[in-house]
């Protein structure tokens, strides 16, 4: 997509060129764009990626090398023997694999140099290369106005029957619309406002044409009260969502935990998640408040898994904290409810402070 022409120049082409109207054309161009857009934004965040990698090999490099370096400086003294420290990195040999430990870290500095160069040589060809997009075949996008009958002038659903307005290029061989029944389609629809706007994507899957729309929902009734009357905050863990609610002075009402077991195919994993946050929908809508959760971003730590344990590193990564977020915003948005993100820090320790003598820890 030539980036020097704007967007009318585009129209003018795509329809002089082919044979669409205005309509057709918009959509060909929010497709093209959607995808440019999505493919920079990828760029962007691979490159952030690779750039916390080798900040984290460098890191490790460095403090291993060191390692080394004051191992050789403790063995080089005529008494080390005698030192009441000893060597925070002894030259001790390993049986079964008959190498010692300097031996070991030498072999794992020199991978890490390796990945390194390589890290590096792939991030200076990621800044170099251009943007390239691939719009697949059969991939329809028609945008909508709120000024057009039914939301849109070239798609139109009228709650049964979807009728599609061909192109002019093709009337010959289809006719002027395409009509279909959209089987179930209006049963998954929640907040379908009456009039508005309505953005359609027709795409094929699996051999079938599959159709999403996009809307501006209808606004739904507000369950939850304003939080100064008491909220419901949550926390979650690898294996649990410990949720506990508090009323307008801060005392602790309710409290309980949520299963949640991470690492599960990704069927399994999204059901476990939805049913997850359909429990704190409900417990939400019981007491009449709005959720509270620390706003936690875990892609830092996830660029350094290469110089963390294997234990460590296998939580960290079936960690679905975006995931859980993403769905956890809009179930709750759907009903009414009130998601709120505040700042993790010091959070665990407030809390500590604030219910330690509740629960007669403190004297």
């Amino acid at each position: 997509m030539n980036t020097d022409f704007k967007k009318s120049d585009w129209n003018t082409h795509l329809q002089q060129t082919y044979g669409i109207n205005k309509r057709h054309a918009n959509g060909v161009i929010s497709a093209a764009k959607g995808r440019v857009d999505g493919a920079k934004e990828h760029i962007i965040l691979h490159v952030k990626t690779l750039e916390g990698k080798i900040k984290s090999i460098g890191a490790w490099i460095k403090k291993a090398e060191r390692k080394l370096v004051l191992a050789r400086k403790f063995y080089a003294k005529k008494k080390w023997q005698n030192s009441k420290t000893g060597c925070n990195f002894p030259i001790a040999c390993s049986v079964q694999h008959k190498s010692t430990n300097w031996q070991n870290l030498r072999f794992q500095i020199h991978n890490k140099k390796r990945r390194l160069t390589l890290l590096t040589n792939k991030l200076e060809h990621l800044r170099l290369k251009p943007v390239k997009v691939f719009v697949p075949h059969g991939d329809i996008f028609v945008v909508g106005s709120k000024d057009e009958s039914f939301g849109n002038q070239v798609s139109q659903w009228n709650g049964k029957k979807i009728t599609f307005r061909v192109p002019k290029c093709l009337e010959s061989r289809f006719g002027k619309t395409v009509s279909s029944e959209v089987g179930d389609f209006n049963r998954n629809i929640n907040r379908l406002p009456k009039c508005g706007a309505y953005t359609w994507h027709f795409y094929r899957k699996n051999g079938k044409w599959v159709i999403a729309v996009q809307f501006t929902p209808n606004p739904v009734n507000q369950v939850s009260r304003n939080r100064m009357y008491g909220c419901i905050g949550i926390d979650m863990n690898p294996g649990s969502i410990g949720w506990a609610y508090t009323d307008s002075e801060g005392n602790l009402k309710a409290k309980g935990q949520i299963p949640l077991q991470m690492g599960l195919p990704n069927g399994k994993q999204q059901a476990q998640i939805v049913n997850a946050c359909l429990q704190l929908a409900a417990k939400a809508a019981e007491f009449e408040c709005p959720v509270v959760c620390e706003e936690l971003d875990f892609s830092t730590k996830k660029e350094s898994l290469g110089e963390k344990g294997r234990k460590y590193a296998r939580m960290l990564s079936s960690w679905a904290y975006s995931e859980f977020y993403k769905q956890l915003s809009s179930i709750l948005s759907n009903r009414g409810i009130e998601l709120i993100t505040v700042n993790p820090a010091y959070s665990s320790i407030i809390g500590l402070v604030k219910y330690l003598r509740m629960y007669g820890e403190c004297q």
